[in-house]
């Protein structure tokens, strides 16, 4: 049994981008639309019974009609090659109301045949071609049906936030138990796990976030543990069950420059013994677009700034991707930087992001045209932070109280049910 995990697919991240005239869509769209290709390709082509998304199909709650028919196209051409499709409803997917569907509820209400929503914490039992498989499905949770508002009176946001981690907790101790042990099982899980590297997830975050302890989902009754909602590719376990994120198939932000972006492939041989039928996982890396930052520091003895600009932007690849340049230079040389000339030098650049300049302890940005469309408003303070070359350790300060904002303003609003 094969089964291909990614996660955080974001349909709908726009930034960095620009309108393709031949489709009238964002070149960034395309990027994304693309990596899912390659998810299809190799489903199609090396024998997946089941491709599983673990969470966040969307930037939003409330996806554009286009992105819909985007990711419908390729669903359909998974099922109908008898592929299982199973996604997890993640933060991105959530409404802030009950009343409201989620992103992939339009998949069930359709009766769209062999893909399954994982939107509540139990476990499921997909039929796939190299037989039955069961996934313990923990998607992100909604406050209103795991605690009551009765339950909640009285306590902090911290205090709310253990007790549902303790909850969630207790349920998986519990699916877990009741597992068919003559059946293969895996877990699924969009949260936070203790230990992980966390990065551009924290400045897109709809919603309060959750800490399990990677006790809680590496149970000897699994397989394997396939996690999403944190971008970072990251396996936290190597023994038996694995436990990975698969990280997204796409960079959202400079955050994430360095990062590995691709899905992962695990074989299952189901006649092995309960916990011991993972015989080979993979990770099969993506062409996504690449970000660069080029830093480049001009001394006082540098006759022409504009040169030694350009000389930096030679030793770097630009071709095709994302890019930011960051100058630091005395407040003489500024007057005869030449920008217009550094911003040719970067024509090969798909998008330029920003072309910053530190003079004597004064900072200037300016970013590229439309960058700060779409953004989250934690992408918007991290973007600003990093403009600003603050120290990591304070940026992770500062956002974690700009989080705490936005987290309170979500509580005053009327009929939210998601942490």
């Amino acid at each position: 049994m094969r089964i291909l995990h990614f996660s955080d697919l974001h349909i709908g991240v726009e930034n960095y981008g620009r309108i393709d005239p031949a489709t009238g869509l964002s070149t960034r769209l395309g990027d994304f639309l693309a990596s899912l290709d390659e998810v299809v390709e190799f489903s199609l082509n090396e024998n997946v019974d089941l491709v599983l998304l673990a969470g966040d199909a969307y930037k939003g709650r409330d996806p554009s009609q286009t992105h819909q028919r985007e990711l419908a196209k390729r669903l359909f051409t998974l099922t109908e090659a008898g592929i299982q499709v199973f996604l997890l409803v993640g933060n991105h997917d959530l409404p802030n109301a009950t009343s409201r569907a989620t992103a992939v509820d339009i998949f069930p209400t359709l009766q769209v045949p062999n893909v399954h929503i994982g939107d509540s914490l139990q476990t499921y039992t997909v039929k796939t071609r190299s037989g039955p498989l069961q996934i313990v499905a923990v998607p992100w949770p909604r406050r209103g049906g795991i605690l009551s508002r009765e339950d909640s009176r009285g306590l902090s946001i911290d205090e709310v936030r253990q007790e549902i981690e303790g909850r969630m907790t207790a349920a998986i101790e519990d699916r877990v138990k009741n597992l068919d042990p003559s059946i293969p099982a895996i877990l699924t899980a969009h949260a936070t796990i203790s230990g992980a590297t966390v990065g551009t997830e924290r400045s897109m975050m709809l919603g309060q976030d959750h800490v399990l302890l990677v006790s809680a989902v590496q149970k000897s009754q699994l397989e394997y543990v396939a996690l999403g909602h944190i971008h970072k590719h990251q396996v936290l376990r190597q023994d038996s069950p694995m436990v990975v994120y698969s990280g997204s198939l796409q960079r959202v932000d400079f955050s994430e420059e360095g990062d590995q972006k691709g899905f992962c492939v695990v074989n299952i041989d189901p006649s092995a013994p309960q916990g011991q039928r993972m015989v080979d996982f993979q990770f099969h890396k993506v062409d996504a677009r690449s970000f660069v930052t080029i830093d480049a520091r001009i001394d006082a003895t540098e006759l022409d700034p504009t040169d030694a600009v350009i000389r930096a932007i030679s030793r770097n690849d630009i071709t095709g991707a994302v890019v930011r340049v960051r100058i630091t230079l005395p407040a003489e040389l500024e007057p005869h930087l030449r920008e217009q000339d550094i911003r040719q030098a970067l024509d090969g650049a798909h998008f330029i992001a920003a072309v910053s300049r530190e003079v004597e302890g004064t900072r200037r940005t300016r970013l590229g045209s439309d960058v700060a469309e779409g953004l989250q408003p934690m992408q918007a303070v991290r973007l600003y932070l990093e403009s600003r070359e603050v120290d990591p350790r304070r940026q992770e300060k500062v956002l974690r109280y700009a989080e705490e904002l936005v987290q309170s303003q979500d509580e005053l609003a009327p009929d939210e049910d998601q942490v």
